[in-house]
């Protein structure tokens, strides 16, 4: 008898399961009192107010990040490492090209985002699958 997820990377998930869990989650994030949540569907939570200046379309963004799947799997986490990352914010996802521009260096937030935001039904890489929401807690180092 062949085992069908032989193989199978945690995390990734199939489109239904992926869908039903994000929409779970993002519901339920929503009723919390301090979530904000963007017409576009962004939900974020402001965790520490920063005081420098805030990134623009234009922008590259030296960021800390952790980010998580709904069910909490890491697919990424640069806290507790020595390099941050660096992006513009033309090369980012849809969420964090809307969020990013929200926040101020030296912030702390929370974003969730969903997957039409995201990386929709195509994923990314072995561990975002098909209409995965993912959560990114960032701290927005400097913007240049």
């Amino acid at each position: 008898m062949r085992r069908k997820n032989k193989g199978k990377v945690r995390g990734r998930g199939g489109a239904g399961q992926n869908r039903a869990e994000s929409e779970a989650f993002l519901k339920k994030n929503r009723q919390k009192p301090e979530v904000i949540e963007t017409s576009s569907g962004l939900q974020y939570t402001v965790r520490e107010e920063g005081t420098g200046k805030s990134p623009d379309e234009w922008s590259t963004v030296v960021v800390n990040q952790r980010i998580l799947l709904v069910d909490g799997t890491v697919i990424k986490d640069t806290y507790h490492g020595i390099e941050t990352d660096t992006f513009t914010l033309e090369e980012a996802i849809d969420g964090l090209k809307e969020g990013l521009p929200l926040m101020k260096e030296g912030g702390k937030t929370r974003f969730v985002v969903p997957p039409d935001l995201a990386w929709g039904k195509r994923g990314a890489g072995l561990r975002i699958g098909p209409y995965a929401a993912l959560i990114f807690d960032i701290r927005l180092e400097k913007v240049i």
